[in-house]
Order: structure tokens, then C-alpha cells, then sequence
């Protein structure tokens, strides 16, 4: 970085992947000046800031909040926190979302980034400008405003930019023919709150991924009729009362009836949504040539940097991950790679590592729309960034823990969130059952 100067980074959004990235850039003030956060709303926490209300803001602003009023974790407390601050131990290991908010709120203060961040500012613009004596020839301009009024437009120029927007906003609704016939309502997760709406209700969920199951499971405790509508394999685990599974939903008929793949049909009160959400990066100039296509973002080396653009990184669009210690790690590997630490390899070879390890997942049988579902892949992934960039990986007992719990999971549907955890070394752990009793730890 001869003659550069402190390097100056946006970071786009104030979620728990922009406060990581913050919180790393602060601790390197010989090589970085103070980062720029960028944060849509008026508080830190991204998705894990609970709204009540859904659609717009007073303002006109969308809500983009897609958490609902009693979702707890799904991954345990000690695996789930970034590894330079856990969360605190007197907390059960499946703890409630506003636990993670205040979280995230400590980790902001604690590491001071709170001065950093520019709330209520939208990024409207990002834009690569050729710089003789930029960072790898490259600069960006970017132009903020408060979303609303153009006249508050600002542009800024930076040496990066670390894109951490989240991807838990946009709905993803699979295209079902004739879906407008449905006579019901017809609604996406990213606007469910709360069960009692549906008490008595017959409620069709589509989409077994964790947040339709979490979701079927709350609506059964409230007395609604729901038939769990997926294409993987039937679930194993017992189900509660009044929850069944089918088919995915195949289209709907002229009468309204949804039509499911073995031919079954149901008319139900409500149909409710819940197969996730589209990546968006609506603030990227074209020129940069992100291509989102059937859940892939491409290309991206190492799922981080667009090749012809290597000053620009987009941050956390792997999916089935522990995101945390994920945007840990690959925050770490990014400050390796503008210190200079992790020299790139060339375009030409970053474009070729791309293609080969699209390639080899395709030939495992990975369909494009999984590609960036890492789920178990996504320690060799960590520890692959944190040896190529020479920093400590994760501890040991990180993955097997995780992987533990997903066996409980799906074993015991019902009460995995009653478990506690207990991390004893580097490698060891324990868990704990309802009644406190001890667990003998799933074969892996």
C-alpha cells in the first residue's frame, strides 16, 4: 500500500455483518482510517430488530424486519456468537431474539462503532472509478441520501467497500402457476408476527426450512390446522397436533384449491410463504456485473470478491451457515486481502477458481439454487480463509457442536430448544437435556 495512505472502507448496513467488519477496521488503525457505516434505519441489529408493523414506515420507507415476536435461536448461544465475544453465560443456549439485538447493541458499544455509523442514510449509488493510485487501480463512489429527498444526496469516495446489506428482506415467491386464483389469503413469512391471527384457522405452510417449521410449530400452538407443504423428505421427528406434512403445492385451480404434486388438494384460510428471499444489491452500478441468477450470486471468489473488481466485497450471501463466526472469519480475510497480507491471485485465476468449484459442486450433484447453501461445507470454507490468510481458525469444538445440534434438531423437533450447552476446552463439550439430565452426543 506504498503512498496510499490509510485505507478508507465503506461498509454498507449496521446489521451483525457490518458491526464485525466496523468492529475489525477499528482494531487496525495504522493501515485503516475510521470505517463509514452506512445503516438504513435508526438502530444497529439488521434483521434481528423485531418490528411490529409490516410494509411501510410513516415515512414511506419499506420495513425490511423480517423477525417475528417469538423466535428464539435455533443455534446455541456458544456457537453462535462472534469467537471474540461471547454471549453472556447466564443465558439458556436457544435464547430470544430481542437477546440477540441487546447482544449486538454491547458488541457495537464495546468496540466503540457506534460513531461511526451514519443512520438513516440509504445507499443509493456504488461506483468504481479507475484511480491511478488506488488500491489495486480501483476507487469507489458513493452516493448516500436519506431515501426519500434527492436534494440530500451525498457522494463520498472510498479505497472499499464491504456490501453487508443481509438478504432476509426481499420475498422469494416461487413462481405457482394460477397462484392468483387463490381465494385465501396468500402471505410471505416476512410479514407473519404472530400465531393468534390463525387460531381456528387452516393454514397450508410452503417451504420446510427452518422458519417454516418454526412457523408451523407456533401455529399449531395456537390452534390452527396446518399441513407442512415440502419436497424434501417426509420429517422424521414427531410432529405436534394438527400438523401435517404434503407435497409441495403444485398450482392452484379455477376454484381456488391448492393442488398439491401427488394430486391432493386443499382449501385452506391462509397460504403462507415460507421459501426465503431473493438477494438484492440494488445500489451496485452495473458495470461491476454481479449477476444474481436462480439464488447464485456471481462471480464471486471465495463467495467474497467480484474478480474484475477485487476493492469490493460482498459479504455473508452464503446461506445454511452459523453466521457470526462466519462473518468473522471472512471479515478477517478481507483485511488480509487489503493489507496485503493475502496477495490475489489474477483476474484470469480467480475467474478459473470460480468456474472449477462451481463445477466440482454441480458434478456432487448441487443444483445452482444450493450452491451458496454451505451447511456442512462451511468449516472446510472458514478454515480454508483462515489458512490461506494465515489467522487463527475456528476452535475445534465450534463445528462439532453446531453439527451436534442439527442432529438434535432433527431428532426432536419439539424441545431441541430446551437443551443447554456447556463448552468446556478447545474441543470439549456437554449438553444438558429438559430436566438437566445428561446427553450423550450424536455420531457425526
Amino acid at each position: 500500500m506504498p503512498g496510499l495512505g490509510r485505507l478508507r472502507v465503506a461498509v454498507i448496513g449496521a446489521g451483525a455483518a457490518g458491526l464485525c467488519a466496523a468492529r475489525h477496521l477499528l482494531s487496525r488503525p495504522d493501515l485503516f482510517a475510521p470505517p463509514v457505516v452506512y445503516e438504513l434505519t435508526q438502530c444497529v441489529g439488521g434483521t434481528w430488530v423485531y418490528e411490529e408493523q409490516v410494509g411501510t414506515y410513516k415515512n414511506g420507507m419499506p420495513i425490511y424486519s423480517s423477525m417475528y415476536r417469538d423466535l428464539r435461536t435455533n443455534i446455541p448461544k456458544e456457537v453462535m456468537s462472534f469467537p471474540d465475544f461471547p454471549f453472556e453465560s447466564h443465558l439458556p443456549s436457544f435464547v430470544h431474539h430481542t437477546e440477540v439485538r441487546k447482544y449486538l447493541e454491547k458488541y457495537c458499544d464495546h468496540f466503540k462503532i457506534r460513531d461511526h455509523i451514519q443512520f438513516e442514510t440509504t445507499v443509493d449509488v456504488v461506483v468504481p472509478v479507475g484511480v491511478e493510485n488506488g488500491w489495486q487501480g480501483l476507487a469507489w463512489d458513493v452516493t448516500t441520501s436519506d431515501g426519500i429527498d434527492p436534494s440530500t444526496a451525498v457522494e463520498s469516495r472510498f479505497d472499499a467497500v464491504m456490501v453487508c446489506n443481509g438478504h432476509f428482506f426481499e420475498p422469494y415467491i416461487p413462481a405457482i402457476p394460477d397462484l392468483e386464483k387463490f381465494t385465501g389469503t396468500v402471505m410471505h413469512s416476512h410479514t407473519y408476527r404472530s400465531a393468534e391471527p390463525f387460531a381456528g384457522k387452516s393454514v397450508v405452510v410452503l417451504g420446510a426450512g427452518l422458519s417454516g417449521l418454526d412457523i408451523a410449530l407456533e401455529l399449531s400452538s395456537a390452534n390452527a390446522e396446518v399441513v407442512l407443504s415440502h419436497g424434501q423428505k417426509p420429517l422424521k421427528g414427531p410432529l405436534p397436533p394438527g400438523v401435517q406434512q404434503s407435497p409441495p403445492v403444485s398450482k392452484v385451480l379455477d376454484d381456488g384449491t391448492l393442488e398439491f404434486q401427488d394430486g391432493s388438494h386443499a382449501r385452506p384460510d391462509v397460504f403462507l410463504i415460507c421459501t426465503g428471499y431473493n438477494f438484492t444489491f440494488p445500489f451496485l452500478d452495473k458495470q461491476v456485473g454481479l449477476k444474481v441468477k436462480e439464488h447464485l450470486v456471481s462471480p464471486l471468489y471465495k463467495f467474497l470478491i467480484p474478480p474484475a473488481f477485487p476493492s469490493l466485497f460482498i459479504v455473508g450471501v452464503c446461506r445454511a451457515i452459523c453466521p457470526f463466526p462466519h462473518f468473522h472469519i471472512q471479515t478477517q480475510f478481507i483485511l488480509s486481502v487489503l493489507d496485503g497480507s493475502f496477495p490475489l491471485p489474477s483476474q484470469e485465476e480467480m475467474e478459473k477458481d470460480i468456474e472449477l468449484d462451481e463445477d466440482a459442486r454441480r458434478a456432487r450433484g448441487i443444483a445452482t439454487r444450493h450452491i451458496l447453501k454451505l451447511d456442512s461445507e462451511q468449516w472446510a470454507y472458514n478454515d480454508e480463509l483462515a489458512r490461506l490468510a494465515g489467522f487463527q481458525p475456528l476452535p475445534p469444538y465450534w463445528s462439532n457442536l453446531y453439527e451436534s445440534n442439527k442432529v438434535f434438531r432433527s431428532q426432536d423437533m419439539l424441545n431441541y430448544k430446551t437443551y443447554n450447552y456447556k463448552v468446556l476446552s478447545q474441543e470439549e463439550w456437554t449438553v444438558q437435556g429438559p430436566q438437566g439430565q445428561s446427553l450423550p452426543k450424536p455420531l457425526l
